[in-house]
């Protein structure tokens, strides 16, 4: 029992120094990691072991194991002969810093595939003995790949277009990136590469498409990319263009264009004229045939050109036919055509302008005219009644009215009391100018005046001595009637509507009587008309009738005038006008 404590004692004391010494390595911390490099990169194999006090690291050497199970030095360093490295190692390896017992990582400036394997870094130390980290190295291959395209001609049967190949480790994987309607076959060989075909029906609308491989790999962050276009090969198709559509006889430098497609280009074109050769100053330039003098007539006719390159030939043809004289035009410059169609169009651009702002102005006038009526026919119709009879007496200075506007009511007014009161008032006994007896016979006999002279029987000659008192009391009735007619145009009324009464209270004298207010065919007030008492005494006063209307027909000439058959009044500043619907202006 006591040797079995004494031993499980032992064991416990080992652990715990294995424990510590494992503890004093700084990197790698694990007795046993994994790493992974790329080849013909840098590779490094970290070893850093931390002594403790009174401890010293003697040597360092890194072992490499073979597939047999045995060990080969790959470098050794020693704390006093230093460091050396062994076989097929010398030069490709090295310590990363200057003391290799303090830092005892490994280097390989250029990884090689064969570099691929377990490495062990073997630590000896005084006194405590030797330790070791183990480290597992995996060398990666970046894929090496390239693409091989095949010659394709249309009309072929279905085959491979393009093969792409890579190699790498580990193994890469392929695809393909295109349009093209096809398959695609991977395969891989023993050596460690892999390839892809993509076959397909080639047509010369393939050509010129693309056709990438892809290359997918762990080493690479995306996937590479070889670029690639499809190479379809077709025979020619050849098509003949003229430089113009008007061949004329005497036209210069004419000449035939064969236009051809294929792939690859045509370099040889060949020129023929059907049922003969070609005409004679013709030469062909490449793909065309050129005249070098003036056309004539009987260059016309039908002309061939063939195309042709390594995969086929294309043939057309051409009629040719020249006419006497030119079918077109001179064309129009088109710089001019480029002048007029802008002119026209800034023409048109100021027509809109300027029928815009006339629209717009008219459109404003209208509705200035339009408030300025609504606001007059307000002012108009608000007018009252008893308004507007305040202003028959007094001064009108509107200067909207217009002594033209209503002129035809007072002339009509003003012609009526003047025919009442020249026709109305007959006297008994007298004799008009129309009753009377003219003079003798052989012609119609006038006075000085222009007014025809009235005869009259053996009674005149008795009267002549009344007729000198009486023709001077009518002189003073016509005075007083056309004060009267004056007061009425003052007033803007015709003398029939002002009153009588009214006319009497002016105090200008006496007055006519209202004649207006007698139909035709009555006969004044004898009161009222002094004129009728002197017809009754004296039945033949027609003499002296005709010289009182002379007078008033003079005096209405002072106020009246004819324009256009119409008696029209005289503008007068204190007319006061009457509107033909009963409105006062």
């Amino acid at each position: 029992m006591e040797l079995k404590g004494q031993m499980a004692e032992c064991l416990w004391l080992l652990l715990l120094n294995a424990m510590c010494l494992q503890a004093a390595f700084v990197e790698p911390p694990q007795p046993v990691i994994s790493l992974r490099s790329m080849a013909e990169s840098q590779t490094r194999l970290p070893c850093r072991y931390q002594v403790e006090a009174g401890e010293k690291v003697v040597q360092v050497t890194w072992l490499k194991a073979l597939p047999d199970g045995s060990k080969e030095q790959i470098i050794t360093a020693h704390f006093t002969d230093g460091h050396t490295e062994f076989g097929r190692y010398s030069g490709r390896v090295r310590f990363e810093g200057g003391s290799p017992t303090e830092n005892s990582a490994l280097l390989i400036p250029s990884t090689e595939e064969s570099d691929e394997g377990s490495y062990t870094c073997h630590i000896s130390t005084f006194p405590n003995g030797n330790f070791e980290r183990h480290i597992k190295l995996t060398v990666w291959i970046l894929p090496i790949s390239f693409l091989e395209p095949a010659l394709l001609v249309e009309g072929q049967s279905f085959r491979v277009a393009a093969s792409c190949r890579a190699v790498g480790r580990p193994l890469p994987r392929l695809s393909w990136d295109t349009d093209l309607p096809g398959q695609s076959t991977n395969r891989t060989s023993v050596g460690g590469s892999v390839s892809s075909y993509y076959s397909l029906h080639p047509l010369r609308s393939m050509n010129g498409k693309k056709l990438d491989c892809l290359v997918w790999h762990p080493g690479l962050e995306q996937p590479r990319r070889i670029s690639n276009r499809l190479v379809v090969q077709y025979p020619p198709d050849a098509t003949i263009s003229a430089t113009r559509a008007d061949w004329f006889a005497g036209l210069e430098r004419a000449e035939l264009v064969c236009s051809s497609g294929g792939h690859p280009k045509p370099e040889n074109f060949t020129w023929t004229r059907r049922g003969g050769d070609l005409p004679d100053g013709t030469s062909v330039i490449g793909g065309r045939l050129v005249f070098g003098r003036a056309l004539r007539m009987n260059d016309s006719g039908v002309y061939e050109c063939e195309a042709r390159n390594n995969v086929g030939a294309g043939n057309t043809e051409y009629k040719l036919t020249v006419t006497e004289k030119s079918l077109q035009t001179q064309p129009i410059d088109k710089q001019l055509l480029i002048i007029i169609g802008a002119s026209a169009g800034a023409l048109i651009m100021v027509l809109i302008i300027v029928v815009l702002l006339v629209n717009r102005y008219h459109r404003h006038r209208n509705k200035k005219l339009e408030r300025e009526l609504s606001e007059k026919t307000e002012e108009i119709n608000s007018f009252s009644r008893q308004a507007s009879f305040r202003r028959l007496n007094s001064v009108s200075t509107d200067p909207r009215v217009t002594p033209e506007d209503y002129a035809m009511l007072r002339v009509d007014s003003r012609m009526k009391n003047s025919e009442m009161s020249l026709e109305r008032p007959i006297y008994k006994g007298s004799q008009s100018t129309l009753g009377g007896k003219w003079g003798p016979a052989g012609g119609v006999e006038v006075d000085e005046l222009g007014r025809p002279v009235v005869w009259h029987d053996g009674r005149e000659s008795l009267r002549g001595a009344e007729m000198d008192g009486e023709k001077e009391e009518r002189r003073r009735r016509v005075e007083s009637y056309l004060k009267n007619s004056n007061m009425s145009l003052d007033s803007g009324l015709p003398s029939s509507l002002v009153p009588l009464k009214a006319q009497q209270e002016d105090g200008v004298g006496a007055r006519d009587p209202d004649l207006t207010h007698l139909r035709e065919g009555d006969s004044p007030p004898e009161e009222e008309w002094a004129p009728n008492q002197s017809a009754e005494e004296n039945p033949d006063d027609g003499v002296d009738e005709d010289s009182s209307s002379y007078q008033i027909s003079e005096a209405l000439t002072n106020h009246f005038y004819y324009s256009n058959g119409v008696l029209r009044p005289r503008p007068h500043s204190n007319a006061i006008l009457l509107h033909p619907k009963g409105q006062i202006i």
